[in-house]
């Protein structure tokens, strides 16, 4: 992670201090007390980079599971680095390390809160990656910025393709 960016920076891709990582959206430090401004600020580099609605909600989400579980079980705090590359926004939380060792085997049972943001990181951005080091893991998830589109199911067909019984109007 690029030590470059002054904590906070939100600015577009490529922007910053001279000798700044292109791309990097937001590097910062954190601890317990820095999370909610953290998250703050993920929200808004976020949108700088285009992402929108749905989509936003769910990666700010995520990146805050993964931060709230380096906190938690990785010595305390760590380091996050947002960057967009491309029309790919991917975010990296790197914990200090800690006595859990890093990574749980599996989710927590249903009647006890909590030990699920592992899952629930995978399960908003569709993608998360983790990475165990000497110092701690490091967790990533990324979104495309790009709006695609998606394809329902069943296909909706055309008025004079539809079987009498259904209208291409009818909620799918």
């Amino acid at each position: 992670m690029s030590d470059s960016a002054r904590p906070g920076e939100v600015g577009p891709a490529g922007s910053g201090p001279a000798g700044a990582v292109p791309g990097v959206l937001l590097h910062q430090q954190f601890t317990e007390a820095e999370v909610s401004a953290l998250r703050h600020a993920v929200t808004t580099a976020v949108a700088t980079a285009g992402l929108r609605g749905e989509a936003a909600e769910d990666f700010v989400l995520a990146v805050h599971e993964l931060v709230t579980n380096a906190v938690r079980h990785g010595g305390g705090g760590g380091s996050l680095e947002l960057r967009l590359l491309a029309d790919v926004l991917t975010c990296e939380i790197a914990d200090d390390g800690g006595p859990c060792g890093g990574l749980p085997v599996r989710l927590s049972p249903i009647d006890r809160a909590g030990g699920r943001g592992l899952w629930l990181a995978h399960q908003l951005t569709g993608t998360l990656m983790l990475t165990r080091r000497p110092g701690g893991v490091t967790a990533s998830v990324s979104a495309c910025v790009t709006a695609q589109q998606s394809v329902s199911w069943p296909l909706t067909l055309s008025d004079a393709d539809a079987p009498a019984s259904l209208s291409a109007s009818e909620d799918r």
